[in-house]
């Protein structure tokens, strides 16, 4: 088990985001969570980079308590986050991009490892002296993936990756996702995209009003009548 979060509850003043959710992360895996807009996916998430602050529970990597933690200090552990809306520099270039995302680094394989994500993406390489501002939104989310990627994390959190691409790109993220997972990488996927998420996910949760509401293989959520019936109306 590369994470384990154990019973969390977050709470925005008093109103309740999630309670009592947990849920793990095994070495290798890609697990989805779905669910509704405001159901707490996105919060989960946020609580394990630490971006919120935990009102209970406990979150565990690598079997040691993360709580607490700066994200600074979850990247030295080796969690990195793809944020929602991506969160690019958009006045710097995309090779500068690639080489904030390697600030914390002190080794000597980072330019190696800027190609490696330009043979990953290869429309970045195209684009690597414009700036960020002035790619598509495709081609920024590939940025935002290669920016995380340059942490050499052991586990890459993504939030909503697909939100305001068109589908040719979200098929493209989607093609990237399990090619990064294939080099090793652990994933942990927000995903509205239920159909998509769970096609990839070796496991999935789904998530409702704060809570986890069903839990299982990604195939077995996929032909789950609940499921079906709240994400695509069979």
């Amino acid at each position: 088990m590369l994470l384990e979060v154990r019973e969390i509850s977050v709470f925005y003043d008093s109103v309740r985001a999630i309670e009592h959710v947990s849920f793990y992360v095994n070495s290798g895996e890609i697990v989805s969570m779905i669910g509704p807009n405001g159901a707490g996916k996105s919060t989960a998430l946020k609580a394990i980079f630490g971006l919120v602050k935990l009102q209970g529970g406990d979150i565990l990597f690598r079997d040691e308590s993360i709580k607490g933690l700066r994200p600074d200090e979850l990247v030295f552990q080796g969690i990195s986050l793809v944020p929602d809306g991506r969160r690019l520099f958009p006045s710097m270039t995309v090779l500068e991009n690639l080489e904030i995302g390697a600030f914390l680094r002190k080794d000597k394989d980072i330019q190696n490892d800027i190609e490696k994500i330009l043979e990953l993406f290869p429309a970045l390489k195209r684009r690597i002296k414009q700036k960020a501002g002035v790619l598509s939104t495709g081609e920024q989310q590939m940025l935002a993936f290669g920016r995380a990627l340059m942490q050499k994390p052991k586990l890459l959190l993504a939030d909503e990756p697909s939100v305001g691409l068109s589908p040719d790109y979200v098929a493209t993220i989607f093609e990237k996702i399990l090619e990064i997972n294939k080099t090793g990488t652990s994933i942990l996927l927000v995903e509205q995209n239920a159909r998509m998420a769970l096609e990839i996910a070796h496991r999935g949760y789904v998530f409702k009003i704060g809570t986890v509401f069903l839990e299982g293989t990604g195939k077995e959520l996929l032909v789950n009548e609940d499921v079906k019936k709240v994400f695509w109306g069979d």
